[in-house]
């Protein structure tokens, strides 16, 4: 929320509220928390929602517009974590954190499905949603509105079907197939809102029981297992988990979300508050600011 300075109209002695500084125009890319995967066969966990004024905002979305901001004002910023991976059969891997910045909001990925114990779990809802575990899980659905993401895969048949791949930025969950094949996490989606190409929001592979464990979507997603604990998604690129292997095998770990804000060196320098922790790089006539972690303001001068 901007903070605003109340001021009075002289002729009357009316209060009227002022805003600060002036207009600069802010670009930006906010990335939420990939979510964990599913427990002992589980799907694997979705991206984090991304919305992005630069190359490709997540799910096919229109591009969305440039803030139109003050300096002299502060801007709140909090940076999504990963969710927690299934350890102990509990029904989904744990949805990824949201992140913001001023007004934008992007939804935590949603967590993988589990199997476990032989109850079939779809994948939760989130900015990209968690795949299904295996054996008939169906996969989560994302968030709609707006769109920032992709839908989980489905296990598509009954016994012996591998478990769904998590939904990401740029394309849905793989579906798991007969003769335990894990679904593969979804693509991420590629933005250059840096300067240069970088994909990120990757869903997390579906789990299986020894067979084909699901592939990482790429921007970041984790492997599904055949053999052990669900991979991890990577940290500030919003990736979904993999699912664990059945009987056993615990969900991966989603990885955290991140603040990307680009806009014309010449109308201002950022300063980021404290309680997050980030840099700043120039690209031609432009900074680019990118946040990676914790809660708190930031503001131009």
């Amino acid at each position: 929320m901007a903070a605003r300075l109340m001021g009075y109209v002289s002729a009357s002695n009316t209060p009227t509220i002022v805003l600060a500084g002036n207009e600069i125009t802010v670009d930006y890319l906010v990335l939420a928390g990939g979510a964990g995967g599913g427990y002992g066969g589980g799907g694997g966990g979705g991206a984090g929602g991304l919305r992005s004024t630069v190359t490709a905002t997540g799910g096919g979305g229109s591009l969305e517009s440039a803030l139109s901001l003050r300096t002299a004002t502060f801007y709140s910023v909090s940076v999504g974590g990963g969710g927690a991976g299934d350890t102990n059969n509990s029904g989904t891997g744990t949805n990824g954190t949201d992140s913001t910045f001023s007004s934008i909001t992007s939804t935590g990925g949603g967590g993988g499905g589990t199997f476990g114990s032989g109850a079939v779990t779809a994948g939760a809802t989130g900015g990209s949603a968690g795949g299904g575990s295996k054996d008939g899980g169906a996969g989560g659905t994302r968030t709609a509105s707006p769109v920032q993401g992709n839908n989980g895969g489905t296990s598509t048949g009954g016994a012996s079907y591998g478990a769904g791949g998590g939904g990401g930025a740029g394309g849905a969950g793989g579906s798991g197939l007969v003769s335990e094949v894990g679904g593969a996490g979804g693509a991420g989606s590629a933005s250059s809102i840096t300067g240069s190409s970088v994909t990120r929001g990757g869903g997390g592979g579906g789990g299986t029981n020894a067979g084909t464990a699901g592939a990482a979507g790429s921007g970041g997603g984790g492997a599904g297992s055949g053999t052990t604990t669900g991979g991890n998604g990577t940290a500030n690129l919003g990736g979904g988990a993999g699912g664990g292997f059945y009987p056993t095998g615990s969900g991966g770990a989603g990885g955290s979300g991140v603040v990307i804000l680009r806009y014309l060196t010449s109308a201002g320098t950022i300063a980021i508050g404290a309680g997050l922790t980030g840099s700043t790089a120039v690209d031609g006539s432009y900074t680019v600011a990118t946040i990676t972690a914790g809660s708190g303001n930031v503001g131009w001068v």
